[in-house]
């Protein structure tokens, strides 16, 4: 398996740990009742910012999961896995498992400087696969 798929699946496991410290959060924070009917309504409360911090770090990760896997298939499957390409699939997993931490704890300007080091890796590996 190239580097790259297997930051893939490295990077589909964190999202697995964010889905699940999410859920125990706010069962802990809010209480199971609401989370076990079918939502059809809005929560009882607001989440806790922490909570609502997680829980779009995790959006985040969703939304960059797509491009970054197309990234790692793509260069497998052409055959353009390089030392280069390698050290980006690094640079996206390090970002992202970085990118909770500031998000949750409100790192200005550095999480907007995280995620864009994860999508510029991203591009990168992208561009990799086209030469």
């Amino acid at each position: 398996m190239t580097t790259e798929l297997t930051v893939l699946v490295l990077a589909a496991l964190l999202a697995v740990v964010q889905l699940g410290w999410n859920a125990v959060r706010a069962n802990l924070e809010m209480g199971p009742d609401w989370f076990l009917t079918p939502r059809d309504s809005a929560p009882p409360q607001p989440l806790p910012v922490a909570l609502g911090r997680l829980k779009r770090a995790y959006e985040n990760h969703m939304e960059t999961l797509p491009l970054f896997a197309i990234a790692a298939i793509v260069v497998t499957l052409a055959g353009a896995s390089s030392g280069l390409t390698a050290a980006c699939a690094w640079i996206y997993l390090a970002a992202r498992v970085l990118f909770v931490p500031a998000y949750r704890f409100g790192w200005m300007p550095w999480r907007s400087f995280i995620w864009a080091a994860g999508f510029v890796a991203t591009v990168l590996m992208l561009l990799a696969a086209l030469i």
